[in-house]
């Protein structure tokens, strides 16, 4: 290759390189932009505040439960509770395993089984498993009691969290009235 053919390539990718930069520069004159000052969007957002500061009392003004009761039946909540006997037994004198023993649950202090470490939320909670506690629980434990260690979703269908309830109400010593 002689000198003509590499004078060639160079003034080729230098006309390349010029005619890039000055396509970039006319772009810019034609289709100018301004920039704003400050990147993105303002989001106005108008502040609310809320008197109650526990979920339980936001919920227990909403729902009904003595209506959401008579939704459920204890044989369905025998089967739904099959998602909670991985980790829970129901059985009188049953021990605790992953979770605590529910026999005797409603009515009982949140988080009072001596030989059970509790979450410091549920520790800390100091109210008892009525209906109303139950029913906010099951629909979303974390969301609840914030804190919890308790890992389930939750159940979403009133009949299933009623049913539940039922069946928890029914293995106990003493089954609390019905609202």
């Amino acid at each position: 290759m002689d000198s003509f053919e590499i004078n060639k390539i160079v003034a080729a990718v230098l006309l390349v390189a010029l005619l890039i930069i000055g396509i970039s520069k006319i772009s810019n004159i034609i289709f100018h932009v301004d920039k704003p000052k400050t990147p993105g969007y303002a989001v106005k957002v108008e502040q609310v505040s809320s008197t109650l500061t526990n979920s339980a009392e936001q919920v227990e003004e909403k729902i009904d439960i003595a209506s959401l009761m008579a939704l459920g039946d204890v044989a369905v909540g025998e089967k739904v509770f099959k998602k909670c006997a991985a980790c829970h037994s129901i059985v009188k004198g049953g021990k605790n395993n992953i979770g605590p023993a529910l026999y005797n649950v409603v009515g009982r202090k949140i988080g009072s089984i001596s030989d059970y470490k509790y979450s410091k939320a549920l520790t800390s909670y100091g109210k008892e498993w009525t209906f109303e506690e139950l029913n906010g629980y099951l629909i979303k434990p974390a969301k609840w009691i914030k804190g919890t260690k308790m890992a389930f979703a939750g159940l979403r269908k009133e009949k299933d969290r009623a049913s539940v309830i039922l069946y928890l109400n029914q293995n106990s010593d003493n089954p609390l009235p019905l609202p």
